[in-house]
Parts: C-alpha cells; sequence; structure tokens
C-alpha cells in the first residue's frame, strides 16, 4: 500500500529502502540488490540508489514508495491519495510513470483519487462513492487507448467521460450537503451580490 504521505525509512538509502520488503522475505542480498536496481532503473531513479530520502523531491519520494511496494511481486497495488501534495507538473509525470510501470509488471491496482482527470487518465474502470454511508454508485468503463499521453485529455472521448463523472459527483455533494446548496440558493446568493465579482461567477 502506498500513502500519500512519503512513509520511506529516512536512515536508509533509497536501495535500501527498495531492498527492505525483499529482506523481510528472506531474500539474500545479493539478489535483493539485483531485484531493487531493477526497479529503480523502471523508475528512473538508478543515479540516486545511495542518496537519502531528505535529499529527494517529493515526486522521487513517491516513486521510491512505488518502487518499494512493487519490490515484494504483489498481486494488487492500493494507492491512496499518493499523488496528491505533489505539484501539477510533476503529478502528471508521476502519472505516466505509474502507468509505465503497471503496463510492463501487468498487476491489479487500486487507486484512490479526488481527482477526476487523474481517475480518466489512469483507470480502466472508474466506481465513484455515494457520499453518506460510503457504497459504489457507479461503476464507469474508461474505454480509451492505452498507452495514454496526456494530451488525451483534451479528446472529445475523455471530456465526455469527464463531464458524466462531474455530473456524479456533483449529485453526492449535493445530497452530502443536505440540499443546502442548490441552484436557487446560488441565485439568490448571486442578487445579494449584484454587481460584484462573485455575482458574476454565480
Amino acid at each position: 500500500m502506498i500513502f500519500q504521505q512519503y512513509s520511506l525509512f529516512p536512515w536508509k538509502t533509497v536501495v535500501e529502502n527498495v531492498e527492505f520488503g525483499l529482506k523481510m522475505k528472506g531474500i539474500d542480498r545479493s539478489e535483493r540488490r539485483r531485484q531493487a536496481r531493477t526497479l529503480l532503473g523502471l523508475a528512473g531513479l538508478s543515479q540516486f540508489e545511495n542518496h537519502y530520502p531528505d535529499a529527494l523531491s517529493g515526486g522521487m519520494k513517491q516513486r521510491v514508495g512505488i518502487v518499494r511496494a512493487l519490490a515484494t511481486g504483489p498481486r494488487i497495488l492500493l494507492l491512496d491519495e499518493p499523488f496528491g501534495a505533489l505539484d501539477a507538473q510533476t503529478r502528471l509525470i508521476m502519472q505516466q510513470i505509474l502507468t509505465n510501470m503497471w503496463q510492463r509488471l501487468k498487476i491489479s491496482v487500486l487507486f484512490v483519487t479526488h481527482d477526476i482527470d487523474e481517475a480518466i487518465f489512469l483507470s480502466d474502470r472508474v466506481y465513484v462513492m455515494t457520499a453518506r454511508p460510503g457504497a459504489i454508485k457507479a461503476e464507469i468503463a474508461v474505454p480509451l487507448p492505452r498507452p495514454r499521453d496526456p494530451s488525451l485529455i483534451m479528446s472529445s472521448e475523455f471530456l465526455a467521460l469527464r463531464r458524466g463523472l462531474m455530473s456524479l459527483i456533483r449529485e453526492e455533494s449535493l445530497k452530502a450537503m443536505g440540499g443546502e446548496i442548490n441552484d436557487d440558493a446560488l441565485k439568490g446568493l448571486a442578487q445579494n451580490f449584484e454587481g460584484h465579482d462573485i455575482a458574476r461567477a454565480l
């Protein structure tokens, strides 16, 4: 499992962090070092294997976290908002790196995110949750071709999926707020601020 926080051991180097799970499985040092270096190469981190986490950027730390999780050969990789703390450009790069590694390793990935574009770009299927209680509201197939390039987000197919998901999520957001925020309420609020920029926005 990979969390939003960088859960690396600060006293271990990058390669030692990746080796940790393999060490716990009883794999000898030379073999775990070989496997760790192979995965670091896939993530573009070979030249940083002897660095400590505090010398890495946020995106690099999260790449190490992904590699460490993959090192033990899991059948399922669970990611909970892993790119939430990253800037937009780094986030896009991380999405491509994760996609490339997934295509090579062919494991199942369950990715939790509040970012609609991220959900569409990464997934074959998107599950929308209800607000309260949490349950599956809808399952949306993502029939976009792979490999996926960032330019895909401007395609008509991508935008159609985005509109559909936004509609489902907005519906749940209004339910979660008890119906207190609706179009009539927004129009009334806009009248109170007539002549101001906020009224035009509403």
